[in-house]
């Protein structure tokens, strides 16, 4: 069986060779190391992907060990995600449903390595689209009288379906942290902005007033500061004095999609890590 570990901690001597002998003496065999120190505040961060055979691990003795003699004398902060476990993961989606047929469709053709046990939106226009991938729906409408109901509905069916984390698929409503703090940094949102630039409802109407020559998408987990929480993908493309609004926002779709795909990706194969509202992503 292949685990994937993750750690940060304070950077000092020895800690790869003290977690990789560790790894040793339990029979596992190291099949991937990646490591990065952020020089300026001294942290140290690392993926490690190992593989024991079912004889020679057991699982919950494994990191009771591990947390005692590595990740106490090391300060570490660190967790450990079986590969036999697919992730969960909630769409959340408004009326604009190009990121969602992408989604779906890369997890229809077994791409995206995820169980999705539903669709929610605050629009019925997308219910066709789920039926059409046997995934269940939910209609919750939003207003600003029914927001905390609707957000309190929304929590009982993320905890019902058991959901790890939740992608904000153009889902045009902002989470309060009634929904943030239960999912800290597992909630994927896209921005049709290349962020901190632009920012706003209407970021292709800008770029274009401004004659830009290249616009973006931003993938980013969502925090209670809006747009401002940890990037985690983001991708440009070229326009010129010869497109207009609507070449915009055919290209800022395209790469949406793109972005979106990505950031989610690297989120399911355990390869981000979040510190002081940055991301470390990992090869």
């Amino acid at each position: 069986m292949r685990n994937t570990i993750l750690i940060h901690c304070p950077d000092q001597s020895g800690i790869i060779s003290a977690i990789t002998g560790f790894i040793h003496n339990k029979g596992g065999n190291i099949v991937y190391l990646d490591q990065h120190v952020d020089e300026e505040l001294s942290v140290f961060f690392m993926r490690l992907e190992s593989e024991f055979s079912d004889k020679t691990i057991e699982f919950s003795k494994f990191k009771e060990e591990f947390e005692t003699k590595l990740a106490l004398p090391y300060e570490m902060i660190w967790s450990i995600h079986p590969g036999n476990l697919k992730p969960r993961m909630a769409i959340f989606v408004s009326k604009y449903n190009h990121c969602l047929y992408d989604l779906l469709s890369r997890y229809k053709s077994g791409e995206l390595d995820v169980e999705i046990p539903f669709i929610l939106s605050n629009h019925a226009d997308a219910k066709h689209i789920a039926e059409q991938f046997e995934i269940p729906f939910y209609f919750v409408p939003v207003t600003k009288e029914s927001k905390a109901a609707a957000e309190k509905e929304q929590l009982e069916l993320l905890k019902s379906h058991k959901t790890d984390f939740i992608v904000l698929a153009r889902y045009m409503q902002i989470l309060s942290s009634k929904i943030i703090d239960h999912f800290p940094n597992k909630i994927i949102n896209i921005h049709h902005s290349f962020l901190p630039a632009f920012a706003g409802a209407k970021p292709y109407h800008a770029a274009f007033e401004r004659g830009v020559k290249i616009i973006g998408a931003t993938s980013h987990y969502v925090t209670e500061a809006l747009d401002a929480g940890p990037i985690i993908e983001q991708d440009v493309t070229m326009v010129s004095h010869s497109h207009r609004v609507k070449d915009f926002i055919a290209k800022g779709r395209d790469l949406e999609k793109i972005v979106l795909s990505r950031a989610v990706q690297l989120h399911v194969n355990r390869k981000t890590m979040v510190y002081n509202n940055k991301t470390v992503i990992f090869s």
